[in-house]
């Protein structure tokens, strides 16, 4: 689809864009969703990769605002968003003429959670790249595509024309043919994007930024500087480790390679990769047959809900969880010291479960005791979806947490951090890309679009009409749902078992509203920040249909 087409369609103006699609209603066209066409699909996918977790195929090019377009023509309004991906919908005409090219456009500006929604041409892509160079014994799919020798050095028509437009694109665009090490080699404009970009938007308190490339290595790196601060401290500041340090940590032995931990909460979810694996507590699934670290973990606060009606019985919850923190760092302390806590402002993937700002104040102070690193998990919950830009402003800390980690609706994954933090010498917090210049451009005119349209405040007036809504339902449907809880489209509830919770997303999937589960037996709403009042009322109106 050309530029000016998507802008035609879109709405250049982004009021339109705003009012037109928000008037926008479901649309199923199939039998069932997902349809025959995402079946087969599936199917094909199945013969080179595992498809388990694929929903259904999607067409970017067709997806507008909150509502996603799958390959067999369904409109759906999407209340999920790419596991809470997507700060502005799909195809925001500000993304698309941040990007300004063709086939970038469904690509980078609709970034997907390719697991579960991969787009309609990611199995021809498969075979047209990565199989078609795939090492001998590891072509999985017979019906794969020889690729020609002159295909390295003679590409199509249609693909010399969109390097042709790749090229022509403004600066930022110059990174896209041309990823940079950005650690070693970053580009001219490289500083004042991260002032205008992460370093605007940064919590209180904050002025130093890592980038990273997703969720889960922003937590890794994180812990990284929290044992090698530890460590500096432990040797009364200095930074240069010793030779027997440097030498043992080769044999992935002590005193290089020392006995420290990091403490996470049960059912709580800091990413899949070796390290952040070891922090992980939701689904057993996840972590069984990997090796891990031996770390500590305790509680997370089981608050009862509405939170305003147990204020009294939380409060005691939330201590026994603060004493078994201090516990912890007391049994662990002549093994294995604590060097760095992490914790979710709202434990998501484990449940939606909250906790009051006294808790987190609390938490912080016995990292304080200890010396370990307070580290704030804001992956999912970070870049207003509660509404306010990050979750943990809600605590009116008196001092800043010393890390918070980002990704997903920030188009770029990192963490910011204290300046005591960083790693003096050159190497210890690297990989090849150390970040990405398109998403740089992406977050920029984020920021902006957030800013120009208040979007925050439209969060909290579309939270307060879903609150409203799900309290109204769960008077009416008691014994249904229950717990609805939440900070701006930060919402969820729970069904009473786990089977009612899958059939409700199964049969509002059917009537053309897409949710995500979590925890135990919850529903969570994981909505765009331009989610506005005739979209919760689809919502509601369906959900009180469903149930």
């Amino acid at each position: 689809m050309a530029l000016r087409s998507i802008s035609h369609n879109l709405g250049t103006n982004l009021c339109r864009y705003s009012t037109a699609v928000a008037a926008a209603k479901p649309i199923i066209v199939t039998s069932s969703v997902p349809g025959p066409k995402s079946i087969e699909m599936k199917k094909r996918l199945a013969q080179i990769q595992n498809s388990s977790n694929v929903n259904f195929f999607v067409d970017y090019e067709k997806s507008q605002g909150n509502h996603v377009v799958d390959v067999d023509g369904n409109r759906i309004l999407d209340a999920f968003t790419q596991i809470s991906s997507m700060p502005l919908g799909y195809n925001h005409p500000a993304l698309v003429k941040t990007m300004q090219s063709n086939s970038a456009v469904t690509t980078a500006a609709n970034r997907p959670a390719m697991g579960m929604f991969p787009p309609v041409d990611f199995i021809e892509k498969l075979i047209q790249t990565l199989l078609s160079v795939a090492p001998p014994g590891m072509k999985a799919s017979s019906n794969r595509r020889p690729v020609a020798q002159s295909q390295f050095v003679s590409a199509s028509e249609g693909d010399r024309e969109r390097m042709a437009v790749a090229v022509r694109l403004a600066s930022t665009i110059d990174s896209f043919p041309n990823r940079p090490a950005m650690g070693m080699f970053p580009p001219v404009d490289f500083i004042e994007k991260l002032i205008q970009t992460l370093l605007s938007v940064a919590p209180p308190g904050f002025s130093k930024v890592q980038q990273m490339a997703c969720g889960t290595c922003s937590v890794e790196n994180a812990l990284k500087c929290a044992f090698v601060k530890y460590r500096n401290d432990e040797r009364s500041g200095d930074i240069n480790p010793s030779q027997a340090e440097l030498d043992s940590c080769m044999d992935n032995q002590s005193p290089g390679s020392p006995q420290l931990s990091a403490l996470s909460f049960k059912t709580g979810f800091h990413g899949r990769t070796l390290g952040s694996l070891s922090l992980t507590r939701t689904k057993p699934m996840h972590k069984v047959d990997v090796p891990a670290f031996d770390w500590p973990a305790v509680e997370f606060p089981r608050l009862k809900y509405p939170l305003e009606d147990y204020v009294d019985e939380n409060k005691k919850i939330e201590q026994e969880a603060l004493n078994g923190v201090q516990q912890a760092f007391e049994n662990w302390s002549k093994t294995k010291p604590i060097a760095a806590v992490i914790v979710e402002p709202v434990q998501a993937e484990g449940g939606d479960k909250h906790a009051s700002a006294d808790f987190f104040k609390g938490l912080q102070s016995i990292c304080k005791q200890h010396n370990a690193a307070f580290i704030v998990d804001e992956v999912q919950t970070g870049c207003g979806p509660t509404g306010k830009m990050w979750a943990h402003e809600y605590w009116n800390l008196d001092t800043p947490p010393d890390m918070v980690t980002f990704s997903k609706k920030m188009h770029i994954a990192g963490y910011y951090f204290q300046p005591e933090f960083e790693p003096v010498q050159p190497y210890r917090i690297f990989n090849t890309w150390v970040g990405d210049p398109l998403r740089l451009a992406l977050l920029e005119t984020t920021v902006d679009v957030i800013r120009n349209e208040k979007l925050l405040d439209r969060v909290q007036n579309s939270g307060k009409v879903l609150m409203d809504g799900l309290n109204s339902i769960q008077r009416g449907k008691a014994g249904t749902v229950s717990g609805v809880r939440g900070k701006g489209t930060f919402i969820a509830f729970d069904l009473p078992t786990e089977q009612r919770r899958q059939q409700l997303i199964s049969t509002m999937l059917q009537k053309g509203v897409l949710i995500g589960g979590c925890g135990e037996k919850a529903i969570r709403m994981r909505p765009a920040l331009i989610f506005d009042q005739p979209e919760c009322e689809v919502f509601l109106d369906t959900l009180d249909s469903c149930l």
